[in-house]
């Protein structure tokens, strides 16, 4: 009798919610994971700035209008 209340006690509902769940989290720390190598990818970059990053705009023209509009 007890081998049943065992059996009976591990089935936690429909086997569909239980692998929606599990996917659920997978896809979490997946998300998670982009997040963080995200962040850690611009912020290596950014301390990695050479002098020429600083001044990498400095001679582009750039096209300003000063005209007043109708």
């Amino acid at each position: 009798m007890t081998a049943a209340k065992k059996d009976k006690s591990c089935d936690n509902g429909c086997p569909l919610f239980r692998y929606m769940g599990w996917t659920s989290v997978a896809v979490g720390v997946a998300a998670l994971g982009v997040y963080i190598g995200r962040e850690l990818r611009v912020r290596y970059k950014f301390n990695r700035r050479t002098p020429s990053d600083f001044y990498s705009h400095a001679g582009d023209e750039i096209q300003t209008e000063y005209g007043v509009g109708i």
